[in-house]
């Protein structure tokens, strides 16, 4: 593995022991498995010969001679490549042998494919029996379109999210790949809850994660009251406002705590609001938000910019920030504070700066515990000698055949 990084040492040993196979690619799946990498655990991530991972070519193309872009940097900093051709029987014999020293197994292919290609739960299984194995896909792995291929993009098409968020324009598309990141967090969890039960019984367990219902529970409003005969509202969320001051803008909340109304219409000096009928409740601030909206506004523009108007909203305890710009996250003070942008050592651009694990551990973050795995099957000779125990010339032979890829 690439020397460490910031990861601290508490955080990267929590793991430690435990051998991960990881067939997933693009975002869901490599998500969830850098996560266990940052822990501790050896993720060996499977990888095509003469292919690899899709998002080795994404944007932003990392110099060097290899297929290698700053989102797969990113997404599988801390693993170790191993090249395997699944199409070959040989290549399924190999992956055979690796699951009989594997703790973890988790995939992200449509459903229906890992059988075909010899990496599914029963045909792991039966080498290792006490296997964790993780199908994260776009639908579930039942169902009538269990077997659709699917994108977060489309994910949020499906689940509501994107009607909801539509405009005067009709639906959006999104920057944030929410369907993606949280189907990987929760298979994250999913899989640290079946380590704990296997300790405890012995048993393994096969988890189905779904992005559409990982989405769907991430609503929080329209998925509790539609159930049960309300209504979706979709549109522009109530409560939450966004005023333009000058050339910048800033977001403001007004609900989802009963004190907030209250406190912003004592900072505005509009106390004759609080218990006015047409403002005094929550179902009567939904019916005049445009007016509310307009109001607020107004009020935040008599400061004249926009850290004054956060000022004045901070120091009413009203929660609030400016809208920034990524170039602006990276480099705001609280997260470098955190050391939300860890850097990784790269073998052709030195270091490449990449994002954490979105918590800390014992007062201190969980960062990469390494690079990416530069060149595909980087690692392939080290983890069939260490774990299968393959002689030199095994491996040479498979190489040979294009069974695996072990570059020298």
């Amino acid at each position: 593995m690439s020397e460490k990084t910031n990861g601290t040492p508490a955080a990267a040993s929590m793991l430690s022991g435990l051998v991960v196979l990881d067939f997933t690619r693009v975002l869901a799946g490599p998500h969830c498995t850098r996560m266990l990498a940052d822990l501790g655990a050896r993720v060996i991530k499977i990888e095509r010969p003469g292919e690899g991972d899709e998002m080795r070519r994404s944007p932003l193309k990392l110099p060097g001679e290899e297929d290698q872009s700053t989102y797969f940097a990113r997404r599988n900093s801390g693993k170790e490549s191993v090249g395997v051709d699944l199409s070959q029987p040989a290549g399924q014999a190999v992956i055979a042998d690796l699951a009989r020293h594997a703790d973890i197994a988790i995939e992200n292919f449509v459903p229906g494919v890992a059988a075909k290609i010899g990496c599914d739960y029963e045909t792991l299984k039966a080498s290792k029996p006490d296997l964790i194995y993780c199908s994260v896909s776009g639908y579930g792995q039942t169902g009538p379109f269990h077997d659709r291929g699917a994108f977060a993009h489309v994910i949020a098409a499906a689940s509501g999210i994107m009607y909801l968020d539509a405009d005067d324009r009709g639906p959006r598309t999104s920057h944030l790949q929410a369907a993606d990141v949280l189907a990987g967090t929760n298979a994250f969890g999913a899989i640290l809850a079946a380590l704990w039960r296997r300790s405890q019984t012995g048993i393994g367990a096969h988890i189905d994660v779904s992005m559409l219902e990982s989405l769907i529970a991430s609503e929080d409003i329209a998925y509790a009251t539609v159930p049960n005969g309300g209504q979706s509202n979709p549109g522009p969320r109530t409560a939450m406002g966004i005023s333009q001051i000058g050339e910048r803008w800033i977001a403001w909340q007004t609900g989802g705590a009963p004190m907030l109304w209250t406190r912003l219409c004592e900072t505005m000096g509009r106390v004759d609001l609080i218990d006015h009928p047409d403002y005094a409740t929550p179902d009567a601030r939904r019916d005049r938000w445009p007016q509310i909206q307009t109001m607020v506004t107004e009020w935040l523009q008599t400061f004249g910019d926009a850290d004054a108007a956060l000022d004045a909203l901070h120091a009413a305890r009203l929660p609030s920030a400016a809208v920034l710009s990524p170039e602006e996250v990276i480099e705001h003070p609280q997260l470098t504070a955190r050391a939300a942008f860890p850097s990784v050592p790269h073998p052709a651009a030195g270091s490449v700066r990449v994002t954490s694990s979105p918590y800390w551990i014992d007062g201190k973050p969980v960062g990469p515990t390494g690079g990416p795995p530069y060149r595909i099957g980087e690692h392939t000779r080290r983890v069939l000698k260490e774990l299968l125990d393959y002689p030199d010339d095994k491996i040479d032979r498979l190489a040979t055949e294009r069974v695996v890829a072990a570059p020298g």
